[in-house]
């Protein structure tokens, strides 16, 4: 007779799960508050969780690496309505740098680092634009165009290892079959 134990019975083992969960979850939900985004070397900043006190909304600051605090960054005075306000940096040279938002009543409605890519020269530009730095999640670029001999000899292999996990699970079942 067999018996086969599942592996979430054990109180730890479901508890472990949800606390992996939840942490994996966590820091998706703490940059909500701002969406930053480059267009060649200009950094923009868009919020909808600042308020309007005294006709200010509040300042955006743009850090680089070296500078650790709101007040060293290239601050500017953030514009907009109450659904949207909004920042931007221009002439912004390429490396990393992260962006802070601080609405006018002295709340900070999140923070996001930004990678600002190096322009490229014109004898080096190509018709097909490619990552510079290759695929970063949540940026885009996860998606490549394979062609007909990859697609078929991955489908390959994964129908083989279906079979022979199958003639794995049936052999062991039965110790007297080949």
């Amino acid at each position: 007779m067999r018996y086969s134990m599942s592996p979430f019975r054990s109180g730890p083992t479901a508890a472990a799960a949800a606390a992996l969960t939840l942490a994996l979850a966590a820091p998706a939900a703490a940059d909500s508050g701002i969406s930053v985004s480059t267009t060649g070397s200009t950094v923009s900043v868009t919020t909808s969780a600042c308020t309007q006190i005294n006709g200010n909304w509040g300042t955006a600051s743009l850090l680089n690496s070296s500078q650790t605090s709101f007040a060293q960054g290239r601050q500017v005075a953030l514009s907009g309505t109450a659904s949207s306000q909004s920042a931007a940096w221009s002439n912004v040279t390429a490396g990393t740098y992260t962006v802070i938002v601080m609405c006018s009543n002295g709340s900070t409605a999140g923070s996001q680092s930004v990678i600002v890519s190096p322009a490229p020269s014109p004898s080096r530009v190509t018709p097909t634009a490619s990552p510079s730095r290759g695929v970063m999640g949540g940026v885009g670029g996860g998606s490549t165009d394979y062609g007909t001999v990859t697609l078929v000899a991955g489908g390959a292999l994964v129908g083989t290892g279906l079979l022979g996990a199958a003639w794995f699970l049936r052999r062991r079942s039965k110790p007297h079959r080949l």
